[in-house]
C-alpha cells in the first residue's frame, strides 16, 4: 500500500485475506454501529447486517486479496485497490475498497469496480 493506512483498515483487510477468514463477529467489529457496506451493488447497514454479509456473500468463495494501492481522499476516507483472485466466476478482478473511518472504526465500506481514471499512487522506488 502507498498511502498511510488507518490501523482498522488493516486489520479489516488481514482478516478478509486470511487462508481461514475471521469469524463475522471480528469483522463487525471493525465497524460503527451504523456502519455501511455496499457490495454487489447491495448496501448493509448496522453491524447485524454486516455480520450477515461476511457470512454470506463476502465468504461464498474463497479467494485471495492483493494489495496494488491506495489513495488517502481525506476527511477520513480512503481508497484501496485490491486484486481477488479465487473460485469465483471469472477467477480474477480487480476492486477498489472504499473506505470511511471514524472515531477509529470502519464507518462507511464501498466496493466495486475502480472508477474510471482513479489509479493508485505510485508504487515507492525499490
Amino acid at each position: 500500500m502507498t498511502a498511510e493506512i488507518p490501523d482498522i483498515v488493516t486489520s479489516f483487510l488481514r482478516m478478509a485475506s486470511s487462508d481461514d477468514p475471521a469469524d463475522a463477529e471480528a469483522i463487525a467489529a471493525c465497524f460503527t454501529e451504523d456502519a455501511e457496506v455496499t457490495d454487489e451493488g447491495e448496501t448493509r447497514r448496522g453491524r447485524v447486517a454486516i455480520r450477515q454479509w461476511w457470512r454470506g456473500p463476502a465468504t461464498a468463495y474463497r479467494y485471495t486479496v492483493q494489495g496494488r494501492g491506495s489513495l488517502a481522499r481525506g476527511d477520513g476516507c480512503y481508497v484501496l485497490f485490491v486484486r481477488l483472485s479465487g473460485n469465483f466466476p471469472g477467477g480474477v478482478v480487480d476492486l477498489a475498497y472504499r473506505f470511511t473511518v471514524r472515531d477509529g472504526l470502519v464507518s462507511k465500506l464501498v466496493i466495486s469496480a475502480p472508477t474510471r481514471g482513479e489509479k493508485p499512487d505510485p508504487a515507492p522506488p525499490t
